[in-house]
């Protein structure tokens, strides 16, 4: 982990150093092993570096090549580099360290802009070709590293960090109201807009070309949808998933110091841990040690997870460290926003912040996390299986998972099912059509706490963004692992989940969220990845002897709406009604009293509580208007 920064100016006038410095500085708790800077012309570039692995101690950035035509700044890792590096010294590149950032930067200069369909990992990249004249950035798959930027024309800006971009005089700081208008009406189109004008992220999995020509984007990657597990039965697959599992936890376990992983207790995150500490008994660990930790909610029972987590330290036979979670006045989080020039995040997702910071006083430098597994592993969604099987033909598979589900869950309950994911899809489109209006309509009241400009906003956005068709997939489950791909919020709270274990110094790292993992998500059916009531049904037989039956048989979820409960009851109401009162153009303030009202008594269903923090965030960015 560490963070990037860049300012190019393609009309040749020359740069100020102090502009890149004031950028890089902005960010310095990005960079605590060092900041570097290179300046020439009309090109400038810095990094902040962190760090994590033991190859990393031989790196230097930014890094240019022998004759500097070709200079690379990079924040993030190359899970690969075991065969990169040995497919690299097979083509005669010359690596003058086992450095990641030397490994992405000879892969560039091996095959240009395809160098990215060989390089595997969590990275955001700028390289400055000077021979081309062009800055060719990139990010990784799922978005887990940030790159935002700023074109005008002319001048290429860019950073790991909106606020650092911000710093720049020249560039602007005006309202996106399209995207407060997601935020409020909690619809989420947009992946490349941020909260102002003309300041964008570079969509994950995309490449960027700026040259004096204009931008050039070009997705490099996507799930390839016609792939076939390889495997023909329920035990094959079972061993090749964990296989896969157990080569992404080792591969992103790489650390020179003691790797943490936290351990919720849910069947995700748990895997990991029990995967890593199997993998250390073997020795085949790439780290000199592991730590895990665990959150305990001793006042709130529906977010109480201690007995699963506990249970999977006595079957590992490992000590966990116990943490409560993060409570934080409401002025960190309008500090946060004021600081970031940005939404200052959930309370759900700033209660493990304690948790990092222990892990990070005690000498770890990344943290591995369950993140990602309720979007590949299987979610609740029962029945989905019958369209795959009976759009593909497959009439065996179907009759035997109609079969186990009767046995299972009862006729009523199986025919339902059948009819509804099996059956309904496979209607003429004159009757989908009607179902889809009918939904249309039903979708209208929501939102209906927005303020007339505002739902006017969001129902122009709706149209924009939902114009496109769906892509044709072979199995109707890929449909929804698409969204998950493709979701706008889930990537926004990546980027807000990094950039609060940044400001600390500890690299987030999920393995669930690795290349592989999703291409084998995609590629398999959806009967293996659920089945009945059982969700997560092939990642449960397949870590079924590494954690306690406690936890794989698990069919709960903890529920952390209490947190935002807390954070609002601290607020309080004086404070929430001058929230509305100056923020009318955005919200109907008879709706939003509702909903207020509705969480202050108790008939909440989590609904109300996320509308009203989203309202109280947005007015936390709004709010400070600082230059």
């Amino acid at each position: 982990m560490s963070g990037i920064a860049g300012v190019i100016r393609f009309d040749g006038g020359p740069i100020e150093p102090r502009l890149i410095e004031k950028v890089t500085s902005a960010m310095h708790y990005r960079g605590p092993d060092g900041i570097n800077h290179w300046v020439r012309g009309s090109v400038a570039l810095g990094q902040c570096m962190l760090r994590t692995t033991p190859e990393s101690v031989e790196e230097t950035q930014p890094l240019a090549n022998e004759d500097e035509s070709l200079v690379l700044i990079m924040d993030g890792r190359v899970d690969n580099w075991e065969e990169l590096r040995r497919e690299l010294l097979g083509r005669g590149a010359k690596l003058r360290t086992r450095a990641d950032a030397e490994l992405a930067l000879r892969a560039y200069e091996t095959w240009g802009r395809d160098c990215l369909t060989h390089i595997d990992g969590d990275f955001a990249l700028a390289i400055w070709d000077a021979r081309r004249r062009e800055a060719f950035c990139a990010r990784d798959r799922v978005g887990v590293k940030p790159f935002y930027y700023q074109w005008n024309g002319r001048r290429l800006v860019f950073a790991s960090e909106l606020q650092a971009l911000l710093r720049i005089p020249s560039v602007p700081r005006a309202l996106n109201e399209g995207v407060l208008a997601e935020f409020l009406a909690d619809e989420w189109y947009s992946r490349e807009e941020t909260m102002w004008q003309g300041v964008m992220r570079l969509i994950p999995a995309n490449w960027m070309s700026v040259s004096g020509h204009g931008v050039e984007l070009r997705q490099y990657w996507q799930p390839d949808y016609g792939a076939v597990a390889p495997h023909k039965t329920d035990q094959e697959a079972s061993e090749h998933y964990l296989a896969v599992l157990t080569e992404q936890v080792r591969r992103m376990s790489r650390s020179q110091k003691t790797v943490a992983y936290e351990v919720s207790g849910g069947l995700d995150s748990s895997a990991i841990f029990a995967v890593a500490e199997h993998l250390r008994r073997q020795n085949r660990l790439p780290a000199p040690g592991i730590a895990g930790y665990s959150l305990v909610f001793p006042d709130d029972a529906e977010a109480n997870e201690i007995e699963y987590s506990r249970s999977v330290g006595r079957h590992l036979r490992c000590d966990l460290r116990e943490m409560r979670p993060t409570h934080l006045p409401h002025s960190w989080y309008m500090s946060n926003a004021s600081f970031y020039r940005e939404f200052p995040g959930y309370p759900n997702g700033v209660m493990s912040l304690g948790l990092c910071q222990a892990a990070r006083a005690e000498g770890s430098r990344a943290i591995l996390t369950g993140v990602g597994g309720d979007e590949w592993l299987g979610m609740p969604l029962g029945g989905l299986y019958y369209a795959e099987e009976l759009a593909l033909k497959n009439w065996r598979n179907a009759y035997n998972c109609f079969i186990n589900d009767c046995n299972s869950l009862g006729a009523r309950q199986s025919i339902w099912w059948l009819f509804r994911h099996g059956i309904a899809p496979l209607l003429p489109d004159s009757v989908k059509e009607t179902r889809h209006r009918l939904r249309s309509f039903m979708r209208k009241e929501h939102g209906h706490w927005l303020s007339p400009k505002m739902q006017s906003i969001i129902r122009d956005r709706r149209g924009k963004f939902n114009s496109g068709e769906l892509i044709r997939m072979p199995r109707r489950g890929q449909r929804l692992q698409f969204r998950f791909l493709n979701d706008a919020f889930t990537g926004l709270a990546r980027e807000m989940e990094e950039r609060t274990s940044s400001r600390i110094g500890l690299e987030l790292r999920s393995p669930f969220n690795s290349k592989a993992i999703i291409e084998l998500a995609f590629s398999t059916p959806e009967r293996l990845r659920s089945r009945g009531a059982t969700t997560k049904w092939l990642h449960r037989r397949a870590i079924k002897d590494l954690l306690p039956k406690l936890v794989v048989d698990r069919a709960t979820k903890a529920v952390f709406m209490g947190v935002f409960r807390e954070q609002l009851d601290r607020m309080g109401e004086d404070k929430f009604k001058q929230i509305v009162s100056r923020r009318a153009d955005w919200i109907d303030p008879q709706s939003i009293t509702e909903l207020y009202n509705s969480y202050r008594d108790g008939r909440g269903d989590g609904i109300a509580e996320w509308i009203l923090w989203t309202l109280v965030g947005c007015d936390a960015v709004i709010s400070d208007r600082r230059n």
